[in-house]
């Protein structure tokens, strides 16, 4: 038995209008689920503007990431970063799932380095990662987010450390079960891979404005040849892919809300007429903004 995506007129662009549509109400910079069955899902696609871990704990989903369709079962983990889309497609009645959800800024007040969670090495697909793990390491992650859960009912002056320290664990065994299968990375590869995190940060934050990869190269003190070499490296992808791959996302978000023209979104998303902007949609995703628009609507 499969429950229904039910379907809303109202575009989910950000985490908080996404657990409002499930009812709760969360003006904190972190979120732990109950793990309890939920019986509505949204069917807009919505951007998650936190990091997630959401760990499947019984039954399954089909789930579109970045506009690519996944399948997530049982002892699946779905480790996401700010900017990623979500859009729920069928899923079963048994789906049980844990999710945490924390703001970047909360995590690492007291890091010097904001590429901390990038160097983790979590994000294989630029913005995410799916990861098949075992019942043991499932039970380990498992026991931290309740023990996360149980410290967030306190109110020391203590509380907000520890919660983060809890979280600095579960992104540590994540990391680490990744690093299983991934050797440690060489000096020169470790260096390729900084500069790519700041490249895609930047283009997170400026692709609306910016297209041409010079701008991005000139951003980092590098040459564009170099700047194309290394995201080649990391990514298998040139920088335009990149950026374009940012505009596309954020065309897919803004598409899903109703009160948006078409005019207003190519506008928004730094193209000069709706010709231009349908020409890029079109390339990409073989539909016209309008036609996806209706397809996400039917």
């Amino acid at each position: 038995m499969k429950l229904k995506v039910k379907k809303n007129c109202n575009a989910h662009e950000s985490l908080q209008d996404t657990l409002s549509f499930f009812g709760v109400n969360c003006h904190r910079p972190y979120y732990i689920s109950s793990g309890n069955p939920i019986f509505e899902y949204p069917s807009n696609a919505f951007r998650i503007d936190f990091y997630a871990i959401c760990i499947c704990t019984a039954g399954d989903i089909n789930i579109e990431v970045d506009n690519q369709e996944y399948h997530i079962s049982k002892n699946k983990i779905l480790i996401s970063a700010p900017t990623t889309i979500i859009r729920f497609s069928q899923v079963s009645s048994d789906f049980r799932m844990k999710l945490l959800f924390f703001d970047k800024a909360f995590l690492l007040k007291h890091i010097v380095n904001p590429f901390f969670i990038d160097q983790l090495g979590l994000f294989k697909n630029s913005t995410f990662t799916l990861l098949n793990s075992q019942d043991r390491q499932i039970d380990k992650l498992l026991k931290l987010i309740d023990y996360l859960k149980e410290v967030t009912l306190r109110t020391t002056s203590f509380t907000a450390d520890i919660i983060r320290t809890i979280i600095f664990n579960l992104l540590l065994e994540i990391a680490d079960e990744l690093a299983l299968a991934d050797q440690i990375a060489s000096d020169g590869t470790q260096e390729t891979n900084n500069l790519f995190y700041k490249f895609t940060d930047l283009v997170q934050r400026h692709s609306n404005q910016y297209r041409e990869v010079q701008y991005y190269a000139d951003q980092l003190f590098i040459s564009n040849k170099y700047l194309i070499n290394i995201v080649k490296k990391a990514s298998g992808k040139t920088p335009h892919e990149i950026i374009d791959e940012s505009l596309l996302k954020e065309a897919y978000v803004l598409l899903g809300n109703p009160e948006k023209t078409i005019s207003q979104i190519s506008y928004e998303i730094g193209f000069n007429s709706i010709s231009a902007f349908g020409r890029f949609f079109k390339k990409y995703s073989t539909l016209s903004p309008s036609e996806y628009r209706k397809r996400q609507n039917m």
